[in-house]
């Protein structure tokens, strides 16, 4: 009978999968067990669905897809035999017909067994039970000699599944995941893995994926939590990271040994460091060439052409003002100045010649009209054609720089600056967009690859928002001041509040009623929107999906109470009405 051991020597691998790259992702599997081999390890564990990346949506139930994963899986299965160390390896696996969302262990050249997912989730950006089967409650699987439970990412955010480990024998819980970032996330997830660790009175360790996979970025920032819920190491955010850690038995149970203990950015610096993640591995894992974007002499383009720089650097980035007869010298100037302190490419090209002519095929339909908004966008039309063009012939991306206030409203035109392939600001209310500008001035994200100091210029910050679309416009000609705006929205959009309520924080009532009418009439242009970085609790797309062809609206009027005598008896029963 073999001795049970006093020592585990673990690998996590903090990385960062391509979706889809089954091969490329079993190289990085490779190699992370190859430098796991290197420092000692006995085991390596990857996080959720690593072979395929997370989340595969609808490609996961591609018969395709699911025998190049277990192919994969079979290959670094039998790389096990060498003597290194097991691995533990996520993976969609179909067993009596229905699709999991597993992980393998795999030791001595065989794969030593499977734990499916029990807890899908089905809220906010997941959709799992619409591709996977929820697994039965697990037991723990022994590995090295030590019963390891294996939750799956939910898997903790419930009292169940732990529950279940701990009654059958687990000793350490190993948590892959792929948990997405969102705002204040991080404080969230510690207190689910410590309010498991104080129910079980096991060990934790939570291994998240880092990323960018289209609007979802994943933070990384593993960490690992000792029996009495301290914090025994902490990953840095934002990057891939793969180190060891070391249990010992003490006591009768396990114990981490503590581990650097990395600062994770908070608040606005997570925010903007989310942006630049997800729009670097967007244009790298899509592999475009560099990015192209409009430099208007405003607040967002300016702040999306830093984003830029510090993702791919300013050889990658070609930035192209478009000025037209209401576009001001004081544009003309900061957008200079914006380009010089960033360094990258930056061109001229007056849009004049193709506004004019646009309105010159259009005179005999229009004759006798007066002059609207249609022309207006006809500008915005222009820039976004010559932008795509100058995509088409040189293959950059087009960076889209519209913010969330404007999305909410329909402040955007179709066709003209909504154009492009990703927004890394399209979760950001005005008012943060000007907060996360000021903060990039005085610092950037470990890693950046743009210029240190004052990158957006003090003038940009302190004037007036414009889309000098015509003479003497200014953003708040057409909306509310943008702390108002920005407050009513985040009310409606993020809290869904009623309209009464929203007035009951002070707001006028008209206001109220005509943005919630804007943000209602506007979820057509939202749905033709360019993908971009989530970062509050809903977005648009993936977490705040309503209907286009859309009736509803908040009226203010006072909540209508049910009339109790109308209401049916407790669900599932029989009235009285039809006894007998």
């Amino acid at each position: 009978m073999s001795k049970t051991p006093d020592r585990l020597v673990v690998a996590l691998a903090q990385l960062n999968p391509v979706m889809g790259d089954i091969a490329g992702n079993l190289e990085r599997a490779r190699k992370a067990r190859q430098e796991a081999a290197e420092q000692g390890a006995d085991l390596v564990l990857f996080s959720e669905l690593f072979l395929t990346g997370y989340p595969p949506e609808d490609m996961v139930t591609k018969p395709a897809l699911e025998q190049a994963c277990r192919q994969a899986l079979d290959t670094l299965a039998r790389e096990t035999a060498d003597g290194g160390p097991a691995m533990l390896v996520g993976l969609p696996w179909r067993e009596g017909g229905k699709l999991h969302n597993a992980v393998a262990a795999l030791d001595a050249g065989r794969i030593l067994g499977v734990r499916f997912k029990a807890d899908l989730p089905n809220y906010g950006v997941f959709d799992e039970k619409r591709v996977f089967a929820p697994g039965p409650m697990p037991g723990p699987l022994a590995v090295r000699g030590v019963r390891l439970g294996l939750p799956i990412c939910e898997d903790i955010w419930g009292v169940d599944v732990v529950e279940c480990l701990a009654e059958t024998g687990a000793e350490i819980l190993l948590v892959p995941n792929g948990s997405p970032y969102e705002r204040n996330k991080a404080d969230v997830r510690t207190n689910i893995a410590v309010a498991r660790v104080r129910e079980s009175g096991l060990p934790l360790v939570y291994l998240n994926q880092v990323g960018g996979q289209d609007e979802l970025v994943f933070d990384g920032a593993s960490f690992g939590l000792q029996a009495d819920g301290a914090l025994a190491f902490q990953f840095p955010a934002f990057v891939e990271h793969c180190a060891t850690i070391v249990f010992e038995r003490q006591g009768g149970g396990w114990r981490i040994l503590p581990g650097d203990k990395a600062i994770v950015p908070e608040g606005p610096e997570a925010d903007y460091a989310a942006c630049v993640l997800g729009l670097k591995d967007y244009v790298e894992k899509n592999r475009f060439p560099g990015v192209v974007l409009g430099l208007s002499g405003g607040v967002d383009s300016a702040i999306c052409a830093a984003m830029a720089v510090d993702a791919l650097g300013p050889d990658r980035v070609h930035a192209v003002m478009m000025p037209y007869r209401y576009t001001s010298e004081e544009s003309l100037r900061d957008a200079r100045d914006c380009a010089a302190a960033l360094g990258l490419r930056y061109d001229i090209l007056s849009i004049a010649p193709a506004v004019e002519g646009l309105e010159s095929v259009l005179a005999p339909l229009f004759a006798g009209r007066p002059r609207d908004v249609t022309e207006e966008n006809l500008q915005s039309r222009a820039r976004g054609t010559l932008l795509m063009s100058i995509s088409n012939k040189f293959g950059s991306m087009v960076v889209t720089t519209g913010n969330k206030s404007e999305m909410s409203v329909g402040y955007a035109t179709l066709y003209g600056d909504m154009n492009g392939g990703y927004n890394p600001i399209k979760d950001l209310y005005k008012m943060e967009v000007f907060r996360l500008s000021a903060l990039r001035n005085r610092w950037k994200p470990p890693g950046a690859k743009g210029p240190d100091g004052i990158v957006i210029p003090e003038n940009i910050l302190t004037k007036p928002p414009t889309a000098e679309l015509r003479e003497n416009q200014k953003d708040q000609d057409s909306l509310p001041p943008y702390e108002i705006l920005d407050d009513i929205l985040e009310c409606l959009v993020e809290q869904e509040l009623p309209a009464s309520a929203i007035v009951a924080r002070g707001h006028d009532v008209a206001t109220v009623r005509r943005i919630e009418h804007l943000l209602s009439i506007a979820e057509y242009k939202r749905r033709q929107s360019a993908p971009g970085v989530k970062i509050t609790r809903r977005n648009f797309g993936r977490d705040r999906r309503y209907p286009i062809t859309n009736a509803f609206r908040d009226r203010l009027e006072a909540p209508y109470m049910p009339d109790p005598a109308l209401a049916p008896g407790p669900a599932g029963s029989i009235s009285e009405a039809f006894d007998g």
